[in-house]
């Protein structure tokens, strides 16, 4: 009896020795919900009323944003049913008043038959007003997801690339992802909480103009109501905070046994068994909380009904010393009572909506500060013109340090990239090469020395006119789950597509006898989840990924790691296509580990430690014997010849 008194606390779930054995305890994710989860569990049915009033109007300014009429509508469809209920309930007053009043039968109901109309009228009026903020919720509801979704990505699109690599800002990306989910679901919590307020305001209104001491007895017999639907919901949202663990970990091992990585696997192994086995003892602890929840809740409930019904016997007492007394008329005593009950079960209604709208408000405002730090974290707009066809990028001393590291990826970088050349970066892991190419791109500013472009500081430049000037391509570049058309075509993705220069981007790879071969042609969807997908292979993805680069025809192509899923011809076939890449005013720069790919760059810079060691073209680097690139490509070149020497040359047979 005393637990169901004390306020709802986090219920820690039962660790399974599954779980344990799995993941090494309870399954717990590091995202929005893990700072929310048990916010609601603090609030006491006071604090829900001051905080309600702002909750509402963060949700009513986006909805304003999403569309006002319908705002408008649904609104003053909440305010009238408001008036509506009241009406109704002296309507209801003055029914009774002619039935109970002097008179025969006959004139009795004669005179109420007025009351009676305007009663009928006024349910009318309700279900029609009820059907009206129905119809405007529905049609407010997705614009508001739409708007604060399309907010979302507009942020992510245009935030900064050092932001999307920093921890702190994607825990809030991810954690402002449900944001807009919530800011749909906080508009029906509004309403909802609204046709309570006004509900309850209409029966306390109608209860004090019939006798001051109602009110007090309305009060009296609704907060145990009240107080019993915060504690169940409170409850059941500690409840749910303990089972989305085990509702995470289910979904973990689902995955794992019917995704595709993992697929060969599961059956050759037998993992599939062992994994169903474990489960089943996960889901029977969280069957164990669910029955534990039920008990709670009924005893909950129970008390409340107790509390609330001691407080109407002590009601409606009173109403009958005031019915004897002579204080109150039969007609009073039965509007009253019937405000008293519809009052009460508004009052529950309202605190469980409140509760939600409070839940929800959570991650609402978790989208507003994503919002905020998106927009300051922003790639700024306009500045200096940049050459379209720039002759020379320079790097000038230029320094680089993540944020989470101590030692610089980029340290004193100074090289030149001409126009018209294949400029080729080269160095182990780590040593600085995809930090500086992400420099050159613009996606990173430096934090010492600078980067221009024919004398155009990177730092005062249009941003967006240095990515136009811009095309990537990496070993791990987008395979858009899109048309095969679309996928060319995304290489410019702000003009329309050319069937005529996608036709020869598809040609130059050899993409264009890959399209051939599908279904559909240029209309093939490339993703196989969707119904008519189809699949390529990671050969064939390459193709594609080179012909939207060409597509692109841009001024500066950055190749990072081209060929990591290409067979040696098709690696040598996929480097002579990157060299013819190259035109007068193209610039190609490459990273690779493959020394041989390297040998027919114009200019290749070594990098070890995020410092520009050797510079100069192949032939020039190789005669610096026992130099890094001579020890780099000396020691991928050993692999090919064998212990005992070369590999001697077949002689083919006389008359063969």
């Amino acid at each position: 009896m005393r637990r169901l008194f004390q306020r709802p606390r986090p219920v820690e779930p039962a660790v399974s020795d599954s779980e344990r054995l799995l993941f090494g305890g309870a399954l717990r994710y590091d995202m929005g919900w893990s700072k929310h989860e048990y916010a609601v569990l603090e609030q006491s049915g006071l604090s829900m009323a001051r905080t309600a009033p702002r909750l509402v109007g963060g949700t009513v300014r986006l909805a304003w944003r999403a569309d006002r009429s319908a705002l408008l509508t649904m609104v003053l469809s909440e305010i009238f049913q408001g008036v509506a209920h009241a009406v109704a309930l002296l309507a209801t007053n003055a029914v009774l008043k002619s039935l109970f009043g002097g008179g025969d039968t006959v004139a009795r109901v004669h005179a109420a038959l007025p009351a009676m109309v305007v009663a009928t009228l006024i349910a009318m009026t309700s279900a029609v007003l009820a059907s009206l903020s129905t119809a405007s919720t529905g049609r407010l509801e997705p614009k508001v997801e739409r708007l604060a979704t399309e907010e979302y990505l507009r942020h992510a699109e245009r935030v900064e690339l050092e932001a999307v690599e920093d921890g702190a800002f994607r825990k809030l990306l991810d954690s402002a992802q449900f944001g807009a989910q919530s800011s749909r679901r906080m508009i029906s919590a509004t309403v909802a909480s609204l046709n309570g307020v006004f509900s309850l305001t209409a029966a306390a209104s109608v209860l004090s103009v019939l006798h001051p001491v109602l009110l007090p007895l309305l009060l009296l017999i609704a907060a145990p109501r009240g107080w019993g639907a915060l504690q169940v919901a409170q409850r059941r949202y500690a409840s749910a905070m303990a089972w989305i663990e085990h509702e995470r970990a289910a979904r973990v091992i689902s995955l794992s046994i019917t995704g595709r990585s993992g697929a060969q696997e599961t059956r050759v192994h037998g993992v599939g068994k062992f994994l169903l086995r474990h489960f089943g003892q996960m889901a029977e602890t969280a069957e164990a909380e669910q029955t534990r929840l039920a008990k709670e809740r009924a005893g909950t409930e129970l008390l409340a009904a107790a509390l609330s019904g001691a407080a109407a016997l002590l009601a409606y007492t009173v109403l009958g010393w005031l019915l004897l007394s002579g204080r109150m008329s039969m007609a009073v005593a039965g509007t009253a009572v019937l405000a008293v009950r519809t009052g009460s079960a508004n009052l529950g209604t309202l605190v469980g909506s409140v509760n939600r709208l409070h839940e929800e408000s959570l991650y609402v405002r978790d989208l507003d500060r994503y919002n905020l730090e998106a927009a300051a974290r922003a790639i700024p707009t306009g500045g200096l013109t940049v050459p379209e066809h720039p002759a020379r990028i320079d790097f000038e001393h230029v320094t680089y340090c993540y944020p989470d590291r101590d030692q610089p990826a980029l340290d004193d970088i100074t090289l030149t990239i001409p126009a018209g050349t294949v400029v080729a970066l080269v160095g182990e892991n780590g040593s600085g090469k995809s930090t500086l190419v992400k420099l050159l791109a613009g996606l990173h500013m430096p934090q010492a020395g600078r980067i221009q472009w024919d004398g155009v500081d990177l730092r005062q430049a249009n941003r967006d006119q240095v990515f136009a000037r811009v095309a990537l391509l990496d070993q791990a570049f987008e395979k858009w789950p899109f048309t095969a058309e679309t996928n060319l075509a995304i290489g410019k993705p702000e003009q329309p597509a050319d069937p005529e220069r996608l036709a020869a981007a598809a040609a130059f790879s050899g993409a264009d006898a890959v399209i051939e071969g599908l279904p559909h042609g240029m209309q093939t969807l490339l993703a196989l989840q969707f119904r008519g997908g189809s699949e390529l292979s990671g050969g064939q993805w390459q193709k594609i990924g080179l012909s939207r680069t060409r597509y692109r025809d841009a001024s500066v192509i950055i190749v990072d790691e081209p060929t990591s899923a290409l067979d040696p011809e098709a690696e040598i076939a996929c480097f002579e296509k990157i060299r013819h890449l190259r035109s007068p005013a193209t610039s190609v720069v490459l990273v690779t580990h493959r020394m041989a790919a390297v040998q027919h760059a114009d200019l290749i810079y070594v990098l070890h430690d995020g410092r520009l060691v050797e510079q100069g073209t192949h032939q020039e680097l190789l005669a610096i014997e026992g130099g890094r690139y001579y020890r780099m490509f000396q020691s991928q070149a050993d692999q090919y010849i064998p212990a005992n020497g070369p590999v001697p040359r077949q002689t083919a047979a006389p008359g063969a």
